[in-house]
């Protein structure tokens, strides 16, 4: 008895997220708050080497860095406009950085430079042709 392949499904058949059309389904991707959304996964993603080089895993991982930093910066920002913040909301605030840390920690906060040129192998056999 012989298993049934697992195939991949065309990207016409995987979810608006998966295929990069939408970050979040149903959501106006035009809002401030999905934009800057949008820009911190965008430079978490480079900083760990590009698309190509980021696991599922760390792309989640990303995303969610990326929900917590657009929260905290909007926290910052209604302290700010207050002049003050309240014991609670220190204390979320608190608590949302260091969950943020640890998943940075878990990702590496070091940027993983892309490698944009060829080695001296593919110079070489360029050369040649």
């Amino acid at each position: 008895m012989t298993a049934e392949p697992i195939t991949t499904a065309k990207p016409t058949h995987r979810s608006a997220v998966t295929n990069g059309s939408e970050v979040l389904p149903g959501v106006d991707g035009r809002s401030t708050w999905v934009r800057r959304l949008r820009d911190l996964i965008e430079s978490h993603i480079d900083d760990l080497g590009g698309l190509a080089r980021v696991t599922e895993a760390e792309r989640s991982l990303v995303r969610r860095i990326a929900t917590l930093t657009v929260e905290l910066e909007r926290m910052e920002a209604r302290f700010a406009t207050n002049g003050q913040a309240t014991a609670a909301e220190l204390d979320l605030y608190a608590r949302g950085a260091g969950h943020l840390r640890r998943m940075l920690e878990t990702i590496g906060t070091k940027r993983r430079p892309r490698n944009v040129t060829p080695g001296v192998d593919a110079y070489l056999a360029d050369s040649r042709s």
